[in-house]
């Protein structure tokens, strides 16, 4: 991917969600449901493999949720009397996005059939697929989700929860997954808890798990609590089981609150709306500017920009207007096609018309749309726009799931806050600070890696992918 294809936000990182049923029904459907509340999460790609004990089918292919499974594969494809589900939605950051990259992965093993769907990044991947191949293994996908899949089916010897802890301690990095058997589902999460996984029940006796809530309430599950970091919950007819394989400091990715999560979500005890109207309430406190009207960037830039007015007592007001049609329906290929294509999704109000606007986003990762946004705004008869932004500058590329480019890509990293300001033409800039977001989402501890190079779940001893892609 070129540089000018990049996006100008964080990508996306996965969606996962599972499903256990004590009595057989449609599973197929539900998982669906919960997929399409997860859509945020990833659009590249998604798929469903359910199975009713016997019979195990799997379908996946690129497309949105609604686009892979249409009225008639859903019947083609659904079990009636399904026990077990599990389903993914992808945005492709290790391996490319290519249909066969799809999850849910199945391979047949001594366990059985086993189905994997995993949202983040296993930093020594690499080396772990390295040695396997040195060893004959082999692989049909460039992601490494399958190098989990391969490292739980060598464990001849051990039952399907004792292979996935000791996969659990063997691989390093940000995730969680959902893994089935025909018979059984487990659920796993990194020992720092970087990446989120939430576990509800269903009045009929089943058992959600999910990467976020929002996910659990579309099904009609409530929320029992999270998946702690480094535990492994398995479920089957005997009910829910809890096996904790390896617990550091807690350090979920301070992105879930800032922008990935939806605002209905409540993860690790903190609800992600309030914590995001606190992040704008925290920016007024440290980053104060006359104004006649808070204006967010829409959607992510929405509860800020409600907590920055709210502490300013400088009115909010909807000065853009976002089509809500005009998804990722392409990738522009020249500059004028890219400017278009954000006119094409945000249009200015009258509401900032001879008005001091202070402009509030969620992060600046390019800096392009953002000079774009400020030209709208101009062009509209802003007399002043004022960026003020949810989180610090993003310095660092993520290793745990999230594409936030090449380092060099990032304009933090290159850019002193001036610079980015006159970049994108604001009349001023300004970043939320690092004890501010922290103190703002509260809670569990953070990582911050993306604004400051310190990497809490370890970083791939590989560092040049394009050269040890491996693939196969």
């Amino acid at each position: 991917m070129t540089s000018h294809h990049l996006p100008d936000k964080p990508r996306e990182e996965c969606g996962v969600f599972g499903v256990y049923s004590p009595v057989p029904q449609d599973l197929a459907w539900l998982t669906y449901l919960g997929l399409f509340a997860l859509q945020h999460r990833g659009q590249e790609a998604a798929g469903i493999c359910v199975s009713n004990g016997e019979k195990l089918h799997v379908h996946k292919d690129l497309g949105l949720v609604t686009q892979v499974f249409d009225e008639r594969q859903m019947a083609q494809f659904s079990l009636s009397d399904a026990r077990v589900g599990i389903g993914h939605v992808r945005y492709s950051t290790t391996g490319s996005n290519l249909a066969f990259n799809a999850q849910p992965l199945t391979t047949r093993t001594n366990k059985g059939i086993l189905g994997l769907a995993h949202n983040g990044n296993f930093v020594n991947a690499l080396e772990v697929r390295a040695e396997m191949l040195h060893e004959g293994a082999l692989f049909q996908t460039t992601n490494d989700s399958e190098v989990m899949l391969n490292l739980i089916a060598r464990e001849s010897t051990k039952d399907l929860v004792e292979a996935t802890a000791h996969a659990m301690q063997r691989l390093k990095g940000g995730y969680a997954c959902v893994l089935m058997s025909r018979t059984q589902l487990l659920g796993f999460r990194d020992p720092n808890g970087v990446r989120p996984l939430v576990i509800g029940q269903r009045e009929d006796g089943a058992y959600v798990l999910a990467s976020e809530p929002c996910a659990l309430y579309a099904v009609g599950a409530r929320l029992l609590r999270d998946v702690a970091p480094g535990e492994l919950v398995s479920i089957d007819d005997t009910g829910l089981h809890s096996l904790m394989v390896e617990q550091h400091v807690p350090t979920p990715c301070s992105f879930e609150w800032i922008y990935f999560a939806r605002s209905d979500s409540r993860l690790d005890g903190v609800d992600v709306h309030e914590s995001r109207i606190r992040m704008g309430e925290q920016l007024a406190r440290e980053k104060a500017v006359e104004a006649d009207v808070v204006v967010p960037v829409p959607d992510s830039g929405i509860g800020a920009a409600i907590g920055y007015a709210r502490e300013s007592g400088i009115p909010f007001d909807y000065g853009l207007y976002k089509n809500p049609y005009a998804g990722r329906t392409f990738i522009a290929p020249t500059q004028e096609a890219r400017e278009l294509k954000v006119k094409m999704k945000l249009s200015p109000t009258s509401a900032i018309r001879g008005k001091r606007v202070i402009l509030v986003d969620d992060s600046i990762v390019r800096g392009t749309t953002s000079r774009q946004i400020v030209n709208l705004l101009r062009d509209a008869g802003a007399t002043e726009v004022h960026f003020r932004v949810s989180s610090p500058p993003i310095t660092h590329p993520c290793f745990y799931g999230i594409d936030t480019a090449a380092r060099k890509e990032l304009v933090a990293s290159t850019h002193s806050i001036q610079e980015i300001c006159d970049l994108i033409g604001a009349d001023s800039l300004a970043f939320i600070s690092e004890q501010g977001l922290r103190d703002a989402i509260g809670g569990p501890g953070l990582c911050s890696a993306c604004f400051t190079g310190d990497y809490p779940a370890g970083v791939p001893l590989l560092n040049d992918v394009d050269k040890l892609a491996l693939e196969v």
